[in-house]
Protein backbone atom coordinates (compact mmCIF):
# COMPACT_ATOMS: atom_id res chain seq x y z
CA UNK A 1 0.00 0.00 0.00
CA UNK A 2 1.61 3.46 -0.70
CA UNK A 3 1.99 5.42 2.19
CA UNK A 4 -0.16 8.15 2.63
CA UNK A 5 1.91 11.45 3.11
CA UNK A 6 -0.95 14.16 4.79
CA UNK A 7 -4.28 14.04 4.61
CA UNK A 8 -6.76 17.14 5.60
CA UNK A 9 -10.00 15.64 7.09
CA UNK A 10 -13.17 18.19 7.37
CA UNK A 11 -10.88 21.17 6.48
CA UNK A 12 -12.29 24.48 7.22
CA UNK A 13 -10.90 28.10 6.33
CA UNK A 14 -11.64 31.00 7.18
CA UNK A 15 -10.83 34.55 6.22
CA UNK A 16 -12.86 37.28 8.66
CA UNK A 17 -16.34 35.85 7.53
CA UNK A 18 -15.40 34.55 4.37
CA UNK A 19 -15.08 30.81 3.64
CA UNK A 20 -12.69 29.64 1.86
CA UNK A 21 -12.76 25.67 2.42
CA UNK A 22 -15.55 24.15 3.31
CA UNK A 23 -15.26 20.76 4.70
CA UNK A 24 -12.29 19.19 2.61
CA UNK A 25 -11.21 15.94 2.88
CA UNK A 26 -8.57 15.14 0.65
CA UNK A 27 -5.81 12.25 0.91
CA UNK A 28 -2.61 12.61 -0.48
CA UNK A 29 0.30 9.38 -1.16
CA UNK A 30 3.60 9.09 -1.98
CA UNK A 31 4.41 9.23 -5.78
CA UNK A 32 1.27 11.21 -6.57
CA UNK A 33 1.03 14.13 -9.61
CA UNK A 34 -2.36 16.14 -8.20
CA UNK A 35 -3.71 18.54 -10.09
CA UNK A 36 -6.30 21.12 -8.41
CA UNK A 37 -8.63 22.66 -10.58
CA UNK A 38 -11.57 25.34 -10.34
CA UNK A 39 -12.57 28.63 -11.31
CA UNK A 40 -10.62 31.79 -9.26
CA UNK A 41 -11.78 31.90 -5.71
CA UNK A 42 -12.85 28.34 -5.90
CA UNK A 43 -9.84 27.93 -3.19
CA UNK A 44 -7.32 26.05 -4.73
CA UNK A 45 -4.58 28.75 -3.36
CA UNK A 46 -6.28 28.44 0.07
CA UNK A 47 -6.43 24.42 0.02
CA UNK A 48 -1.93 24.30 -1.03
CA UNK A 49 -1.61 26.42 1.70
CA UNK A 50 -3.78 24.49 4.18
CA UNK A 51 -1.94 21.35 2.64
CA UNK A 52 1.84 22.80 3.57
CA UNK A 53 0.09 24.25 7.32
CA UNK A 54 0.57 27.69 6.23
CA UNK A 55 -3.01 29.22 6.96
CA UNK A 56 -5.10 27.46 10.02
CA UNK A 57 -8.13 25.40 9.99
CA UNK A 58 -10.70 26.52 11.53
CA UNK A 59 -12.61 23.35 12.09
CA UNK A 60 -10.79 19.87 10.97
CA UNK A 61 -7.41 18.30 11.09
CA UNK A 62 -3.96 18.17 9.03
CA UNK A 63 -2.41 15.15 9.44
CA UNK A 64 1.47 14.50 8.16
CA UNK A 65 2.87 11.01 7.76
CA UNK A 66 4.06 9.98 11.17
CA UNK A 67 6.67 7.07 9.83
CA UNK A 68 9.01 9.26 8.56
CA UNK A 69 9.72 13.10 8.66
CA UNK A 70 7.45 14.81 5.95
CA UNK A 71 9.55 17.72 3.68
CA UNK A 72 7.69 20.43 2.29
CA UNK A 73 8.38 23.30 -0.55
CA UNK A 74 6.03 25.18 -2.00
CA UNK A 75 5.93 27.32 -5.66
CA UNK A 76 4.28 30.50 -5.19
CA UNK A 77 1.95 32.31 -8.44
CA UNK A 78 4.68 34.86 -8.50
CA UNK A 79 7.98 33.58 -6.47
CA UNK A 80 9.82 36.03 -4.21
CA UNK A 81 13.03 37.72 -5.36
CA UNK A 82 15.46 39.25 -2.93
CA UNK A 83 16.85 41.72 -3.98
CA UNK A 84 20.53 39.43 -4.35
CA UNK A 85 21.80 36.92 -6.65
CA UNK A 86 20.27 33.95 -7.80
CA UNK A 87 22.35 31.66 -5.53
CA UNK A 88 21.45 33.70 -2.42
CA UNK A 89 17.65 33.46 -3.28
CA UNK A 90 18.18 29.97 -3.64
CA UNK A 91 20.40 29.64 -0.37
CA UNK A 92 17.62 31.63 1.65
CA UNK A 93 15.50 28.59 1.44
CA UNK A 94 18.21 26.35 3.27
CA UNK A 95 19.46 29.05 5.48
CA UNK A 96 16.40 28.97 7.09
CA UNK A 97 16.25 25.20 7.03
CA UNK A 98 19.63 25.82 9.45
CA UNK A 99 21.82 23.89 6.74
CA UNK A 100 25.07 25.52 7.46
CA UNK A 101 27.05 27.91 4.52
CA UNK A 102 29.15 25.76 2.97
CA UNK A 103 26.29 22.98 2.36
CA UNK A 104 24.03 25.72 1.36
CA UNK A 105 26.20 27.05 -1.18
CA UNK A 106 27.02 23.51 -2.52
CA UNK A 107 23.10 22.36 -2.58
CA UNK A 108 21.90 26.07 -4.13
CA UNK A 109 24.59 25.42 -6.95
CA UNK A 110 23.07 22.03 -8.00
CA UNK A 111 19.96 23.28 -7.53
CA UNK A 112 20.86 26.18 -9.99
CA UNK A 113 22.65 23.74 -12.53
CA UNK A 114 19.75 21.48 -12.04
CA UNK A 115 17.07 23.51 -13.49
CA UNK A 116 19.90 25.00 -15.89
CA UNK A 117 20.60 28.45 -14.50
CA UNK A 118 24.26 27.71 -13.61
CA UNK A 119 25.01 30.29 -15.88
CA UNK A 120 22.77 33.10 -14.08
CA UNK A 121 23.88 32.71 -10.06
CA UNK A 122 25.36 35.90 -10.20
CA UNK A 123 22.76 37.62 -11.46
CA UNK A 124 20.50 39.54 -9.53
CA UNK A 125 17.43 37.20 -8.80
CA UNK A 126 14.80 40.56 -9.71
CA UNK A 127 16.16 41.52 -13.36
CA UNK A 128 15.67 38.01 -14.53
CA UNK A 129 12.94 36.98 -16.83
CA UNK A 130 9.64 36.09 -15.64
CA UNK A 131 10.67 31.99 -16.74
CA UNK A 132 14.36 32.72 -15.11
CA UNK A 133 12.57 33.45 -11.66
CA UNK A 134 10.03 30.74 -11.86
CA UNK A 135 13.39 28.02 -12.00
CA UNK A 136 15.04 29.84 -9.49
CA UNK A 137 12.04 29.54 -7.66
CA UNK A 138 11.83 25.68 -8.59
CA UNK A 139 15.32 25.07 -8.02
CA UNK A 140 14.71 26.65 -4.05
CA UNK A 141 12.81 24.09 -3.72
CA UNK A 142 14.31 21.50 -5.05
CA UNK A 143 16.92 21.83 -2.86
CA UNK A 144 14.85 21.81 -0.01
CA UNK A 145 14.84 18.13 -0.82
CA UNK A 146 11.29 17.94 -0.57
CA UNK A 147 8.71 14.97 -0.58
CA UNK A 148 5.93 17.45 -1.12
CA UNK A 149 5.84 19.58 -3.70
CA UNK A 150 3.23 22.60 -3.39
CA UNK A 151 2.68 24.69 -7.06
CA UNK A 152 0.44 27.67 -7.28
CA UNK A 153 -0.14 28.36 -11.30
CA UNK A 154 3.30 27.81 -11.39
CA UNK A 155 3.20 28.78 -15.10
CA UNK A 156 0.21 30.97 -15.62
CA UNK A 157 2.41 34.21 -16.52
CA UNK A 158 4.89 32.25 -18.76
CA UNK A 159 5.05 32.16 -22.42
CA UNK A 160 5.15 29.11 -24.07
CA UNK A 161 8.94 28.11 -24.27
CA UNK A 162 9.09 29.00 -20.66
CA UNK A 163 6.17 26.81 -19.67
CA UNK A 164 7.84 23.96 -21.41
CA UNK A 165 10.43 24.75 -19.90
CA UNK A 166 9.06 24.42 -16.25
CA UNK A 167 6.60 21.90 -16.84
CA UNK A 168 9.71 19.65 -17.89
CA UNK A 169 11.30 20.51 -14.29
CA UNK A 170 8.15 19.67 -12.62
CA UNK A 171 8.08 16.12 -14.86
CA UNK A 172 11.60 15.54 -13.97
CA UNK A 173 10.97 16.12 -10.01
CA UNK A 174 7.88 13.59 -10.18
CA UNK A 175 10.23 11.01 -11.56
CA UNK A 176 12.37 11.27 -8.93
CA UNK A 177 9.71 10.62 -6.66
CA UNK A 178 9.17 13.74 -5.47
CA UNK A 179 4.90 13.80 -4.49
CA UNK A 180 3.90 16.94 -6.35
CA UNK A 181 -0.05 18.95 -5.90
CA UNK A 182 -0.66 21.90 -8.03
CA UNK A 183 -3.63 24.72 -8.85
CA UNK A 184 -3.90 25.24 -12.88
CA UNK A 185 -6.36 26.89 -15.25
CA UNK A 186 -4.54 25.10 -18.22
CA UNK A 187 -6.05 21.65 -19.37
CA UNK A 188 -3.48 20.82 -21.28
CA UNK A 189 -0.67 21.08 -18.53
CA UNK A 190 -3.21 18.68 -16.08
CA UNK A 191 -3.51 16.15 -18.58
CA UNK A 192 -0.19 16.06 -19.23
CA UNK A 193 1.44 16.70 -15.71
CA UNK A 194 -1.13 15.00 -13.41
CA UNK A 195 -2.18 11.20 -12.70
CA UNK A 196 -5.44 12.58 -10.26
CA UNK A 197 -7.82 15.95 -10.68
CA UNK A 198 -9.72 17.63 -7.42
CA UNK A 199 -12.33 20.09 -8.67
CA UNK A 200 -13.27 23.10 -6.55
CA UNK A 201 -16.08 25.01 -6.10
CA UNK A 202 -16.97 27.72 -3.58
CA UNK A 203 -14.27 26.42 -1.53
CA UNK A 204 -16.19 22.66 -1.68
CA UNK A 205 -14.07 19.55 -3.11
CA UNK A 206 -16.36 18.48 -5.79
CA UNK A 207 -14.57 15.78 -7.64
CA UNK A 208 -11.35 13.56 -6.93
CA UNK A 209 -10.73 11.03 -9.57
CA UNK A 210 -7.83 10.18 -11.95
CA UNK A 211 -6.79 12.55 -14.55
CA UNK A 212 -8.37 9.79 -17.49
CA UNK A 213 -11.95 9.76 -15.23
CA UNK A 214 -11.86 13.70 -14.97
CA UNK A 215 -12.05 14.30 -18.87
CA UNK A 216 -13.45 11.17 -19.90
CA UNK A 217 -15.65 9.88 -17.30
CA UNK A 218 -19.21 10.99 -15.63
CA UNK A 219 -18.67 14.03 -13.28
CA UNK A 220 -20.73 16.29 -11.23
CA UNK A 221 -22.92 18.81 -13.11
CA UNK A 222 -20.77 21.57 -12.35
CA UNK A 223 -17.26 20.31 -13.05
CA UNK A 224 -18.86 18.97 -16.48
CA UNK A 225 -19.62 22.75 -16.68
CA UNK A 226 -16.20 24.04 -16.04
CA UNK A 227 -14.89 21.42 -18.87
CA UNK A 228 -17.05 23.33 -21.23
CA UNK A 229 -16.23 27.08 -20.03
CA UNK A 230 -19.84 27.46 -19.38
CA UNK A 231 -18.74 28.46 -15.76
CA UNK A 232 -16.72 31.84 -14.68
CA UNK A 233 -13.48 32.19 -13.80
CA UNK A 234 -13.52 35.24 -12.19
Amino acid sequence: MTPELLALQSATVRFGPKVALRGVNLSVARGERIALLGANGSGKSTLLRAAHGLVPLAEGRRIVGAATPVRFAMVFQRPFMLRSSAQANVELGLMLQGVPPAQRRERAAMALERVGLAAEAGRIGRVLSAGQQQRVALARAWALQPDVLLLDEPTSSLDPTAKREVESLIEEFAAQGITVLMSSHNLGQVKRLANRVVYLEHGRLLADVTTDHFFNGPLPVEATLFLKGELPWD
